[in-house]
């Protein structure tokens, strides 16, 4: 198939030239969601119920911060709804990218049992190529691709390498959920043993893992380390993730950092009294100036390089 033109995103509103992302992005969120499994219906935004709240608070970080891209990870069997997403970033006037792939095994839908990598590659080739559920939107990106524990399981391994191939076959990058931070460079392993270079990958919810070993190794390697459950402070405390940060920084990577929020409920919505999607540009990235990073560091971290990890730039040019 066509890859994308070189320094082009997909969005759901149409292919985006790079070089016009000018403000921030959100390196992996949900704008909408159903990963409800018990039935209480916490982990839930609703196309209908919760879409008015989720578009408020991106325009206003639109007009406040500048907010102008959403990298959105809701992927195949997460409830995603790809004509929900449109309407959002219409109304928003921030640029969304849309996703295709599988979930961690928890979340694995029925066809992942029964076919083998290639046709599952065939698969996600077709959703890049085609379009999404018939609306003709291509997503822009494979994630969150995922596991658990730090082996991936049988299952996760092989939505796992046809990912990578689909990847190769299209131009697209992959970002994974490693949950809770766990599993991230056996990850790698195998998406780098399909051939997918390290710097098409972005290993998730690394701020989790208090492990500055693993992160250093990830981000030398050429993957990108996701800070990406930023105010999710029941997991995680704000103070940690600085220092884990930090120290991912200071050891030189700060060209392999990507940070986001990932609002997965309801609950962390604003409109409800939680952190919300600017929780990253209004808390988290205060405490990161106070402990020395200027401007530009900044705007590496939180525009620079999520286009650089979408595009699969090998240098800076943006």
């Amino acid at each position: 198939m066509n890859h994308p033109a070189p320094h082009t995103l997909h969005t759901v509103t149409g292919e985006l030239r790079a070089a016009s992302v000018r403000g921030p992005a959100l390196a992996h969120e949900h704008l909408v969601l159903d990963l409800d499994r018990v039935g209480d219906g916490a982990a839930v935004l609703g196309p209908e119920r919760h879409a008015a709240a989720v578009t408020a608070e991106l325009a206003t970080l639109r007009e406040e911060y500048g907010l102008a891209l959403v990298v959105e990870l809701t992927c195949r069997g997460m409830g995603r709804d790809i004509r929900a997403l449109s309407r959002i970033a219409r109304e928003t006037g921030v640029a969304v990218v849309a996703a295709t792939g599988w979930y961690y095994e928890p979340f694995h839908t029925a066809e992942i049992d029964a076919l083998d990598v290639a046709a599952l590659t065939g698969i996600l080739v077709r959703e890049i190529e085609d379009g999404i559920d018939g609306s003709g939107v291509r997503p822009g990106v494979l994630g969150e691709i995922g596991s658990h524990g730090d082996v991936p399981t049988a299952a996760e391994a092989k939505v796992l390498r046809a990912g990578a191939r689909a990847a190769l076959a299209t131009g697209l990058s992959v970002a994974t959920h490693a949950q809770l931070g766990r599993g991230g460079l056996a990850q790698l392993e195998l998406l780098t043993g399909e051939g997918l270079p390290a710097h098409r990958v972005s290993i998730g919810h690394q701020d989790l893992l208090d492990d500055p070993g693993v992160h250093r190794e990830l981000a030398a390697s050429g993957a990108y380390v996701a800070f990406d459950t930023v105010g999710k402070t029941a997991y995680q405390s704000e103070e940690t993730r600085l220092r884990l940060l930090l120290a991912l920084l200071e050891a030189g990577h700060a060209d392999r950092a990507l940070l986001s929020c990932d609002i997965s409920r309801h609950g962390y919505l604003r409109d409800e009294g939680g952190q919300g999607y600017g929780h990253l540009f209004a808390s988290f990235l205060p405490r990161l100036r106070a402990a020395g990073a200027d401007d530009d560091l900044i705007d590496l971290l939180t525009r620079r390089n999520p286009v650089r990890f979408l595009t699969g730039a090998t240098v800076e040019e943006n």
